[in-house]
């Protein structure tokens, strides 16, 4: 009987980059499977900015732990409560969004792992250990190893407090939200902005200074994600449930108005 690892962890741990099927309208158990299957690595379930509950929320997690695709959960700004309980479903991972500071992230980091790391409270047999009775020190020590904690840059602040952040431990990835740095920094959706660009360099200099993975969000042109893997980038959002429906339903729709 051992704790279920967490293979975007490991993936992450053999230097190769980890991509994210988000969930922003589908409901189902079957999403894991499904994110696999299309060559995904994670599954980033989004407490943030959908209408999706504990509960729904929890079921794909819980199914994850099945397939490679690993379950990590966005949560609110700030929101420690569900935080712990996500992970007490079988979450493998929580992303806090809008960290700005070093103590934002020691809170953060405290609420979500075990003692001696964090102050987080035991549950005892939930799904990551398969719902076996592990002994207590076992348990702290694999939930710990196997919770990745994900701190998102979304703000100038923030890439300024990147290398103190991602020193605190407990901290696994800075994850850049594209959409939302460059909103602030006054040039929203400019990706290729030469002061986004220098954010962006910063922060990787950050995470890999502190031994930490950095991460993007909010970048999915083809043509630009691969000049950011090349800096060093490795965690990924590779986009949503709904942008990859309405690309292929309008594919399909091309297809059959050409038929007519």
């Amino acid at each position: 009987m051992a704790i279920v690892k967490n293979a975007v962890k490991q993936r992450l741990r053999d230097g190769k980059i980890a991509a994210g099927f988000g969930i922003s309208r589908l409901r189902s158990a079957e999403i894991p499977q499904i994110a696999e299957a299309c060559g995904f690595h994670w599954v980033f379930v989004d407490l943030e900015h959908t209408t999706m509950d504990l509960d729904e929320a929890g079921q794909v997690c819980a199914a994850a732990l099945k397939t490679n695709a690993t379950a990590i959960v966005r949560v609110p700004e700030g929101d420690i409560t569900r935080a712990t309980r996500i992970l007490d479903a079988g979450a493998q991972g929580v992303v806090f969004p809008h960290v700005n500071t070093v103590e934002e992230a020691k809170a953060f980091v405290a609420a979500c792992k075990y003692p001696p790391v964090g102050s987080r409270s035991m549950s005892y047999g939930g799904p990551q250990l398969e719902y076996e009775a592990v002994p207590p020190n076992e348990a702290m020590e694999g939930g710990n190893a196997e919770t990745l904690l994900v701190m998102m840059i979304e703000t100038p602040t923030a890439v300024e407090n990147a290398a103190a952040i991602a020193a605190v431990d407990g901290v696994d990835c800075l994850l850049v939200g594209g959409s939302d740095l460059s909103a602030t920094m006054g040039i929203p959706g400019q990706y290729q902005n030469a002061d986004f660009v220098a954010s962006i360099d910063k922060v990787i200099a950050a995470a890999q200074g502190a031994g930490v993975w950095p991460g993007l969000g909010g970048v999915y042109d083809e043509k630009l994600l691969p000049g950011f893997v090349e800096k060093g980038m490795k965690f990924l959002l590779g986009g949503s449930d709904m942008s990859f429906l309405m690309a292929g339903g309008k594919a399909r729709g091309k297809f059959f108005k050409s038929l007519d």
